[in-house]
Order: C-alpha cells, then structure tokens, then sequence
C-alpha cells in the first residue's frame, strides 16, 4: 500500500502564489503600457505554442513586418511607419504576450507539484485550480480582444478590453486572497466583512470603468475638473438609445460613470478610516493615504489629457488600492485559512 502523501508545505504555497501575484500585477502594468503607446495591434497572429520566439534576423522581421502592414492599423493610421518604427511598437506587445506565457509556466509547474507530491487541503486545491482555468481562459481573451482591432478599424472593443482587464484582476484578487487567507491573522480595526467586500467591489468597477473610458479613447475629451465642458453632468450623457448603451458607448456618460465612482470609492475609503481610525490600523492609514494620491492621480489625468505616464501611474494605483481592499476583506473572515 502506497504511503499517504504528506501534507502541503503552506509557507511555500504562499510564497509561490505570492510571486504569481507578482507577475499578475506587472502584466498588467505592462499590458496598461502597452495599450498607452498604441502597441497592442502590432502583433496582427496568435501561435500559444511557438509565439515566445522572438524575430531573428532581417527576414523575421520583413514577414512580421509585411503581416503589419495588412492590418486596419497600418493601413489607416500608421502608413508612415517604416520597419525601425515598426520594432518599437512590437517589443511591448511581445513582451506582454511572452511575460503571460512564463507567468503560465510559473504556476503550472509548482502546482503539479504540490498536487502530486503533497496533500493539499480541498479549498485550497479547488481554488487552484480554478485559478488555472482562469488563467488559459485570460490568454484567450487576449487574443480576442486585440482580434477586435484587426478586422475594420484599429481599435479594440472596449467591452472586450474591461473583459480583459476585469479578468485579470479577478485572478489577481483571487490569488492574493488565496495566499493570504494561508496566514490567519486578526481583524483590522474591527471592520466588517460585509464592508470590506463591499469596498473591494467599488474599487474593481472604478477600474473597469476605467477600462472603459480607454477603450472608448475617452482620456483626451473633457480635460477639466470637477465639471465637464463647463457642466457638472455633460451634456450629452443620454444622447444614445437606448438609454442603457450609454453606460457602455457614450463617451460622456463613461467618464462620468467614471468620476462618480472614483469620487465615491474615495469617500468611502476615508469615512472607513475615520470610522475605525482609532484601532491604529497600519493598512487603513495606508489606504486612505494611496486613496488619495490615486484620486489626484485621475485627476492629473484628466488635465493632462491621458499623458501616457500618468495615466499608467494611475492604473498601478488602482491595482494597489484592489490589493489593500483584498488584504482587508481576507483579514476580517470569520474562519480563518482556505
């Protein structure tokens, strides 16, 4: 009879989820870049197996190069472009397709690992493998978001690019959590559960409303703060019928969408802070501090008309405000672990 498989080394699991983590975020600072610098559509094919091979050589780069210049992109705004300028918009796209697939190898390995070698506990092995899932689930709706932008016009839909982004925070959220809910530690400053998911949830549709306005190129229209275009409502907010494509089309109606949220997720944070202020939460004075600079960053944002670094600030602020709000939902569980 075979011997039982020992149990999982926990500190190891977290570490390697953390580092997961990690690569979850940097894609999507990269992916954020990439989109900024009008990158994305430069890489017109998807190969999952043999795309990690960098062109070598001249006639490498003449075929990636000839495959370009077919596209919407090419044909209707970057006609100019010779095959030096060419090169510069493909590292970013391919570095951002080549970081998801070490990201991909990164988890995958480890995981057979830890299931083959030791017994992990059900919850955490449920969640594991969901997160694989997800993960092969998010490379595909990478290609089929940038696909939108190959067909007619040189522009992604904006409803697969919040796709895109939401998923991949939703991997994130959920593989910090999972590492964090291996350490049991106390609740910050007595906050609710309910409050917490609550303020976690705020935070991830400010981001995808986010996504939204960058796919509708909505940074560089209204760059005035608090009003727009002289008005506190724009004035075409419900120019679209129905009236519901407006929270999704309507350029306006987006970035408001946009603001309003932002203004709230702001407000919450620090009515939590000066609610549980006196429990002398390290986390809680941090995220009121982040909540802040992440609000002057948007705001900066829009004066500055979707400057490209700013804006990419502003989308890693978003993703360390998600991490803080994770970091305090998973704290206040009731039971504590996976």
């Amino acid at each position: 009879m075979p011997a039982a498989r020992p149990p999982a080394p926990l500190k190891a699991v977290r570490l390697w989820l953390y580092i997961c983590c990690g690569f979850v975020f940097a894609m999507v600072l990269l992916g954020g870049i990439t989109r900024l610098t009008e990158s994305g559509l430069s890489i017109v094919d998807w190969r999952p197996v043999t795309g990690w091979l960098p062109p070598m050589g001249d006639a490498a780069w003449a075929t990636l190069f000839d495959a370009y210049r077919e596209s919407p992109e090419f044909r209707k705004l970057n006609f100019w472009m010779g095959i030096e300028d060419f090169k510069r918009i493909f590292w970013l796209e391919y570095l951002h397709r080549l970081l998801g697939r070490i990201l991909g190898i990164v988890y995958l390995l480890p995981f057979i690992w830890f299931a083959i070698r030791y017994r992990l506990p059900e919850g955490l092995w449920k969640r594991l493998a969901i997160l694989f899932v997800l993960g092969g689930t998010q490379g595909a709706l990478g290609w089929y978001m940038v696909k939108s932008g190959l067909v007619d016009e040189p522009s992604v839909s904006q409803y697969r690019l919040a796709a895109h982004l939401g998923l991949a925070v939703l991997i994130y959220g959920m593989m910090l959590y999972t590492a964090l809910a291996i350490r049991p530690e106390g609740r910050p400053g007595g906050i609710s559960r309910g409050l917490a998911r609550n303020l976690t949830v705020l935070i991830f549709l400010t981001m995808i409303w986010g996504a939204f306005v960058s796919g509708l190129d909505g940074g560089g229209v209204f760059n005035t703060f608090p009003l727009m275009d002289g008005r506190l409502i724009p004035p075409g907010a419900l120019s679209m019928s129905p009236v519901w494509l407006n929270l999704f089309e309507n350029i306006e109606t987006v970035q408001f969408l946009h603001r309003i949220l932002a203004v709230t997720t702001l407000l919450a944070v620090l009515a939590i802070w000066w609610r549980y202020r006196a429990s002398g939460s390290t986390v809680l004075n941090l995220m009121a501090v982040m909540a802040i600079g992440q609000f002057c960053l948007g705001i900066a944002t829009i004066l500055t008309g979707a400057e490209i670094y700013i804006a990419w600030a502003h989308q890693g602020g978003g993703m360390v405000l998600f991490s803080m709000a994770v970091w305090i939902w998973q704290k206040t569980a009731k039971k504590q672990g996976t």
